[in-house]
């Protein structure tokens, strides 16, 4: 064989790798919107959920997938044990009351149309059961996670877990009562939702006792969290009387509000000199509000996916 045939045959070979990488890269991409969606059931936090999945292409590049059958699915099992490691690692360090914890949201300004925010939003999962999961042990939040909501087998979940396939299934168990007793029963259609919302903020803004005292549930719990730069303001409220006097203080501060869609829920987002003050986000069930999530932390309110003109829409 001469020279130029060898480097021909090397040209030949660099080609196809170079095609083979560009084929796989293109049915990453094809998948990364599940894989966030698994991640991000499995973190709640937006910024981890993006990190995991980055973590998988790394593995899935280095890896030689040519006798795997079902990508997607090698794709999910790994980005699983990615978030595994993440969360036992996240117990081991974190610092910030869970009581408190607010888990990141998935932002919409309400009334808008854009088809992939939407779709985001309507495949997202509420606040409401972030804050549930992240009461659950790492391999119990897995368990339910990928067995419940994504359909893997305990088979493969085992083998995550480095567990039985029984063990396995009673982990996605435990997990799954416990979601069942805190999530509160579904609420009505979402028009009706926001004519709640409206009229809570009506109440509180026009100093309405009663009127808040109508739409919300007696055992309604209200959750702020600050994060590490307004810690003072993290804290939990439970009780409608308790919720109302919180409501009534700061309906005093004058701000722009903006009506948002929070994951799927309705939600409004205070607006301080055209900077994000604070994001509510109102759970529903029947026709009361049985929840409110407020994260007030600065840090993560300033990564919130709105744009000057989002925010130039507010009223005051």
């Amino acid at each position: 064989m001469t020279g130029r045939e060898r480097g021909d045959r090397r040209v030949d070979r660099d080609r196809e790798n170079h095609t083979d990488k560009d084929l796989l890269a293109r049915r990453f991409e094809a998948d990364r919107g599940h894989l966030r969606a698994v991640a991000y059931r499995m973190l709640g936090s937006l910024s981890e959920a993006e990190d995991a999945v980055q973590e998988a292409w790394f593995k899935l590049s280095r890896s030689d997938v040519s006798a795997v059958e079902n990508l997607s699915g090698w794709l999910t099992t790994v980005v699983g044990r990615v978030c595994l490691d993440m969360l036992r690692s996240r117990g081991s360090r974190r610092e910030d009351p869970l009581e408190y914890y607010v888990p990141d949201p998935i932002v919409r300004v309400a009334d808008t149309t854009d088809p992939e925010h939407a779709a985001e939003v309507t495949e997202s999962v509420g606040l409401a059961l972030l804050v549930v999961l992240e009461t659950l042990g790492p391999a119990e939040r897995l368990a339910f996670v990928l067995h419940d909501m994504f359909a893997v087998s305990f088979d493969e979940i085992a083998r995550i877990v480095d567990r039985t396939p029984t063990a396995t299934r009673q982990l996605a168990s435990r997990a799954r009562r416990r979601v069942q007793d805190a999530t509160p029963a579904a609420g009505p259609d979402a028009r009706r939702q926001r004519e709640i919302a409206d009229a809570f903020l009506a109440a509180a803004h026009g100093g309405d006792f009663e009127g808040l005292l109508a739409v919300l549930d007696p055992d309604v719990v209200l959750r702020a969290d600050g994060g590490r730069t307004l810690a003072a303001v993290s804290k939990v409220v439970r009780g409608a009387e308790a919720v109302i006097s919180q409501a009534l203080t700061y309906a005093k501060f004058r701000t722009g509000a903006l009506r948002m869609v929070v994951n799927g829920a309705p939600a409004v987002l205070s607006v301080s000199n055209g900077r994000p003050a604070a994001l509510m986000s109102f759970t529903i069930s029947g026709d009361r509000i049985v929840g409110l999530q407020i994260l007030a932390d600065p840090e993560r309110l300033a990564a919130l996916d709105l744009s000057e003109e989002d925010l130039a829409r507010a009223t005051y």
